[in-house]
């Protein structure tokens, strides 16, 4: 009717989009890759293109014909035939276009790949090329052996080589005076860098090998060829990416040389610190090390951050990812690891302690026998080295016995308590005499006894004296000998040594008499 429009048929669901493009299908003919199908022709998919191709290959080469490849123009392609008969086609739409490729050249390339097949092919069924195969994979294979009893040889050399040159020169790596690795650890570290080695040789050896042998015969060449593509491809790519980062490595090793240079002269210019031949005021033996050390380690940590930029993969993720990595243990770390260092270098620089003094740290006493960046290692007399934290001796208290003494003794000190009746002028007497007959104690300085405190039921008394520095003992030896003439000079005048608490009002005052006041071995003195 007039004005009245007819409708339209319903479209199918799913009309709206485009058809999916066809999944592309290579065509392999005894392993080799021929064409590579992206069209579908006459509604047959890539998939069943490549099977009929395989089969039609598959006769004429069963057919053993003078296998003559040929390429024939057809509308919207080529047909690359097979001694006369069309084995696959090349269309217009198998055709790579992202690769700038023509028809022709894929028709082209294609043709040459089923040359090569119909090559193999009577290859395969020429025993004469397959014994020659056979020949050159024993020979490769005796190769492989002599190569591998080489290399099993050279091994057990070249470890011992190292071992030796590392444990020569690990004596050197010292950390806060102690060696960093023992001749054990060289030893097991250098088998075990040579062992790797080998293994890495060993393995690429059987590779090549490997793919050698594949590569020989004609129904596994393309398989070696592969492997032999792979080896090539890396070996051109590091050898371009070594070639990219020259400029870069040259312009690090400059920065690493010239850290090397200024290292050498920092150390050539504190060496008459650190052998005592020179000091200042602000500079001198015990802080020439670490002055020392300080001043190579900035160094060292300046030039490892110029010449990270230039170091080759800088920029990768995976460096990015190992900064992190590093910057979080170095965060987590750094309370106590900065902590420690800074009580050393405080420690070092105020002259707290240094080694050879005798000191009493909190409850540990001995000579110091090492002052480092993160631990102090003390020697007692009774055998023992006790390792302290910088940390707990900058926050103890610290008792120096041999700061204030001449030379590089130390002092010792004893204290008894005696009872009020006795006169101190005899117990005075009687520790300077136990100093005296004690081995090791100098009379010049003279020992001193002090009367420390006037306690409720006795005083008390302390002697002190300077240990011979020429005749080095342990302290814990001269206090022992010490104590042990003490109580012998005590008992020798018969004077107790106790400390009598109160009991009771005694019928006599508890007094010394001035007639009694110098009693042997006291001496009176003398009149003017």
């Amino acid at each position: 009717m007039p004005g009245v429009r007819r409708p339209e048929p319903a479209k199918p669901a799913g009309s709206a989009f485009p058809p999916s493009p066809p999944t592309p299908a290579t065509l392999k003919a005894y392993n080799r890759p021929i064409a590579e199908f992206r069209a579908s022709l006459l509604g047959f998919q890539p998939a069943e293109r490549v099977a009929r191709a395989q089969e039609v290959i598959r006769e004429a080469l069963k057919a053993a014909g003078p296998g003559e490849v040929s390429i024939k123009p057809i509308p919207g392609g080529r047909s690359v035939t097979l001694d006369g008969r069309s084995a696959f086609l090349v269309l217009d739409g198998d055709v790579n276009a992202l690769a700038n490729e023509s028809v022709d050249q894929a028709a082209e390339k294609a043709a040459a790949a089923l040359r090569r097949v119909v090559e193999e092919t009577r290859e395969a069924r020429s025993f004469d090329a397959l014994g020659k195969a056979a020949i050159a994979l024993a020979i490769a294979t005796a190769i492989l052996a002599a190569i591998i009893w080489l290399l099993v040889r050279v091994r057990g050399w070249i470890a011992t080589w190292l071992a030796r040159l590392a444990s020569h020169h690990a004596e050197r790596l010292r950390v806060g005076g102690q060696a960093v690795i023992g001749r054990e650890q060289v030893f097991a570290l250098a088998r075990a860098l040579t062992t790797g080695v080998f293994w890495l040789l060993v393995i690429v050896a059987v590779y090549e090998w490997f793919g050698f042998g594949l590569a020989n015969f004609p129904w596994t060449r393309p398989w070696g060829e592969g492997l032999q593509d792979a080896t090539i491809n890396v070996a051109a790519t590091l050898a371009t990416g070594a070639l990219g980062a020259l400029p870069n490595l040259v312009v690090a090793l400059v920065i690493f040389l010239l850290a090397g240079a200024l290292s050498s002269g920092v150390n050539t210019f504190m060496q008459p610190f650190v052998r005592g031949e020179v000091s200042t005021a602000w500079l001198d033996r015990d802080t020439a090390r670490p002055t020392r050390n300080i001043a190579i380690a900035f160094v060292w940590i300046f030039a490892v951050a110029m010449s990270y930029p230039y170091l080759p993969g800088s920029q990768s993720e995976a460096f990015k990812g190992l900064s992190v990595l590093v910057g979080l243990m170095i965060s987590l770390g750094s309370t106590s690891i900065v902590g420690q260092a800074a009580n050393g270098l405080i420690l070092m620089f105020t002259r707290t302690v240094r080694p050879g003094e005798f000191v009493r740290i909190g409850d540990h006493e001995g000579t110091v026998m090492e002052l480092g960046a993160f631990t102090t290692r003390i020697r007692t007399g009774m055998g023992e080295e006790i390792t302290l934290s910088n940390s707990f001796v900058a926050g103890s208290v610290t008792r120096n016995y041999s700061r204030t003494v001449k030379g590089q003794g130390f002092i010792v000190d004893a204290m008894v308590t005696i009872g009020y009746d006795t006169p101190w002028r005899q117990v005075e007497a009687m520790l300077i005499e136990a100093a005296r007959r004690t081995a090791g104690i100098l009379q010049d300085p003279h020992p001193v006894v002090f009367q420390t405190a006037l306690s409720d039921f006795y005083p008390e008394y302390r002697v002190v004296a300077q240990a011979v520095p020429s005749e080095p003992r342990p302290r814990a030896l001269v206090m022992s000998e010490l104590h042990a003439h003490i109580q012998d000079v005590f008992n020798e005048y018969g004077v107790q040594i106790m400390s009598p608490h109160y009991l009771g009002d005694p019928p006599d005052a508890k007094i010394v008499p001035k007639d009694r006041w110098h009693l042997a071995p006291a001496e009176p003195p003398r009149s003017p």
